[in-house]
């Protein structure tokens, strides 16, 4: 597992164009978006005493989080993802899930889990079993997304907010979800062992706040 470093800061709306320029000068645009910019839906699992929101809003140093997502609403590429975090730093790890697998992980559906080769299909399988882990809620944002080889540096800018409780619906195009509330924007940073500082002078914004913000935690409030 490889942890990497994260800076997260909430910026204000009319600071996007700002970083969006500075960025296109000093990085390059995700070659995976569309016209720089594409559409995350995620699907978060908790614990009945939602474990993962409470060391979040708790601070816990080590804490993890699984998720299924997928892109500009393509079920043909479905990942379950989870995210860890240890000593400021954060990780990680994927697995690639057909739709219908997706769906049953969805709707609590273990039984394909056990046999199916992925480590990590087989750890969320466990969680599902001793933790009772279970789908809670849906969140969906744009994000555009900028690259840098030296560091191996990877800046977002994620805005538009929503939730929806409606998880097994998670894959249909008519997913409904509302705005989390008043969500700020998202400035995320995050890079393995050094920032190069042409990245950190383009991100430095004068209104920028370092934040504990979490998209998870704004859209169970809400969804």
């Amino acid at each position: 597992m490889n942890f990497r470093h994260e800076w997260k800061h909430q910026i204000a709306p009319g600071d996007l164009l700002v970083l969006r320029q500075r960025l296109r000068a000093v990085a390059r645009p995700d070659s995976h978006a569309a016209d720089g910019k594409y559409f995350i839906r995620s699907l978060y699992f908790d614990t009945p005493s939602d474990t993962a929101l409470r060391e979040k809003l708790d601070g816990v140093d080590r804490r993890e989080k699984f998720r299924l997502r997928l892109y500009n609403g393509d079920t043909s590429l479905i990942r379950l993802e989870k995210k860890s975090k240890a000593g400021g730093l954060c990780s990680k790890e994927s697995a690639a899930l057909t739709r219908e697998e997706a769906q049953a992980a969805a709707d609590g559906a273990l039984a394909w889990m056990p046999e199916s080769g992925r480590p990590l299909v087989q750890e969320l399988y466990h969680k599902m079993t001793c933790s009772l882990l279970r789908p809670k809620v849906i969140v969906e944002y744009t994000r555009e997304a900028f690259v840098c080889g030296p560091g191996n540096v990877r800046v977002t800018l994620d805005y538009g907010l929503r939730t929806g409780r409606g998880c097994a619906g998670f894959l249909s195009a008519d997913c409904v979800t509302i705005p989390a509330g008043n969500a700020p924007a998202i400035l995320e940073v995050k890079w393995d062992a050094f920032l190069p500082s042409v990245i950190r002078d383009a991100v430095q914004l004068e209104s920028r706040r370092a934040s504990a913000f979490s998209k998870y935690a704004a859209c169970r409030m809400y969804g």
